[in-house]
């Protein structure tokens, strides 16, 4: 997410990311303010009495080498910018300075099917760029087909399905807070979209509007439950862009994405907002989430903090070169 805010003596000087995120929880709304508490305080103090490292001395750490590679693509350290909806929420230029931000930064960024940019503006905010698609599968099919298509076409170099979402959690805050798009805001994939949902065994379909006022833009239920593991084939029928499988929490399935052929995995929980009692994606060895300040600017200094906490805490742990490739 991207917010704007006032300058932050923490963030200004670079220090701490949990600075940021306590800064972070102040700015909230109170629709989200309950949600990003908990998961700050599982990230905080709760995960990190369970999560230790294990340095190695005298190892010779005057060089230090953060890059490595995800999919054959080079990135100057291990974080990337996960996928997530409606960027204009919090700074006008929406998913634009978050792409411009990930090139600047040398990491990959995968934009999301709900993105208030549309796939167009975003290949156009940072030309040549790493970046990935994330893809709901919706019921009508054609509207899917027609993403994956476009974003093969301008340039995007993966495809990310969200495979944890067959249905919208119980996202009480939301529900609680009558949350709803802005009137002026768009889901700009999807706008002029034909999409479908289902109410009481009656599939409906129907245009998609800029002025469409239904729960984060579309009806409840508009994506399709049906998928299965035999989708990942007609998804490659489709493209020729890697698949990576977003969602992912359990040995079974991992071993069955590998099955299936699909190029990676993404460990997620969703943001802790589907299923309660799903484990922390940290505790299973992947995933993080990122609170950005002041649109580009902001997400760079965010990623540059990361980068300088992953490179000393690499040489304090006695590692001088980051060795992994991300891929199976």
């Amino acid at each position: 997410m991207v917010t704007s805010a006032p300058s932050h003596p923490d963030c200004t000087h670079g220090l701490l990311c949990s600075s940021f995120l306590r800064h972070f929880l102040s700015l909230l709304p109170s629709s989200k303010s309950h949600q990003a508490a908990t998961i700050l305080k599982g990230v905080l103090f709760l995960l990190p009495c369970r999560i230790r490292f294990r340095p190695r001395m005298l190892r010779d750490v005057s060089m230090l080498d953060t890059r490595t590679k995800i999919l054959g693509t080079e990135i100057s350290f291990p974080v990337g910018i996960a996928p997530t909806g409606f960027h204009q929420l919090a700074w006008p230029d929406g998913e634009k300075s978050t792409a411009r931000a990930a090139k600047a930064m040398g990491t990959c960024y995968i934009a999301s099917t709900y993105s208030t940019c549309s796939l167009e503006e975003i290949a156009a905010a940072a030309p040549g760029g790493f970046r990935w698609f994330q893809l709901y599968i919706h019921r009508n099919r054609a509207v899917s087909r027609q993403l994956v298509q476009q974003a093969e076409a301008l340039g995007f170099q993966g495809l990310v399905l969200t495979a944890d979402l067959p249905y919208t959690g119980k996202r009480r805050n939301d529900v609680r807070n009558g949350f709803r798009l802005p009137p002026h805001m768009k889901l700009k994939n999807l706008e002029g979209s034909l999409c479908c949902y289902s109410s009481d065994e009656v599939l409906f379909c129907f245009m998609v509007q800029g002025d469409d006022r239904s729960e984060y833009g579309l009806p409840p239920n508009s994506l399709d439950p049906s998928v299965t593991w035999d989708d990942i084939y007609w998804l490659r029928s489709l493209t020729h862009l890697p698949i990576v499988i977003k969602g992912i929490l359990t040995k079974e399935d991992a071993e069955l994405a590998v099955r299936h052929g699909v190029q990676g995995i993404i460990v997620s929980n969703h943001g802790g907002r589907q299923l309660d009692g799903a484990p922390a994606t940290v505790s299973e060895k992947m995933d993080r989430s990122v609170c950005v300040f002041q649109g580009e600017e902001g997400l760079q200094d965010v990623l540059r903090i990361l980068h300088d906490e992953f490179r000393l805490s690499m040489a304090l742990a006695g590692k001088h070169l980051q060795k992994l490739e991300f891929l199976f």
